[in-house]
């Protein structure tokens, strides 16, 4: 189950950054990344052993290329070749929900903005200055969402937001037709989304090619 999120969530992922779609390799997917100045591509690995691991590592030659995989940092570190970090820091966590519908009301004092282009959904929200508070975007594909980019600003943390744009996107994915949520999370994310009924399914494991 966890490698079929995986893969569902690589596709999700660079439908919402728009990059080209994931190119299909012995150990996974790798996807390119353009405009970002930590990453130029990563390798994802949705099933993890330590011959697909060493596999996808020697492949690398370019700095800022990174490899995400279902797996405890600590895990994989000893198949990692000279160049590789896995910076704790940088550990997420694959998480899922079975998408219910709210019909979420903003905040007082916020007003939102629901914009579909293509595949990709984003929700804004503004604070009563008209001031960018929180926003959040997904891609749907098929039966499942793929929440991305989900950010509240500093100053409007601990307003509820965070929840009300991950309850907005849900209902939206709903009236596409999704039943599935998946998204990949930080820490402080983990927190919020665990507090809407999302799982963690595994811890990913970040790798940068830094020689």
């Amino acid at each position: 189950m966890v490698a079929d999120i995986v893969r569902t969530w690589v596709a999700g992922w660079a439908v919402s950054r728009r990059t080209p779609p994931p190119v299909r390799k012995p150990w996974g997917f790798y996807i390119e990344v353009a405009d970002s100045p930590v990453e130029v591509g990563r390798h994802v690995l949705p099933e993890v052993d330590e011959l697909l691991v060493r596999s996808a590592a020697a492949t690398v030659s370019v700095p800022r290329t990174w490899m995400k995989m279902p797996a405890e940092p600590e895990e994989i570190e000893p198949w990692l070749s000279r160049g590789w970090v896995a910076p704790r820091e940088e550990t997420g966590h694959l998480m899922a929900v079975d998408l219910m519908g709210t019909n979420p009301v903003a905040p007082e004092g916020y007003t939102a903005t629901v914009e579909t282009v293509e595949a990709v959904t984003r929700v804004r929200v503004l604070d009563a200055a008209g001031g960018p508070a929180a926003q959040g975007q997904m891609a749907v594909l098929g039966e499942a969402a793929v929440v991305d980019r989900v950010v509240t600003e500093e100053a409007h943390r601990r307003c509820g937001l965070g929840g009300f744009v991950m309850r907005t996107l849900a209902d939206r994915a709903l009236d596409e037709g999704a039943l599935l949520g998946v998204l990949g999370a930080t820490n402080a994310g983990r927190a919020l989304y665990e507090t809407l009924g999302w799982k963690k399914h595994a811890t990913l494991a970040e790798c940068i090619y830094r020689p």
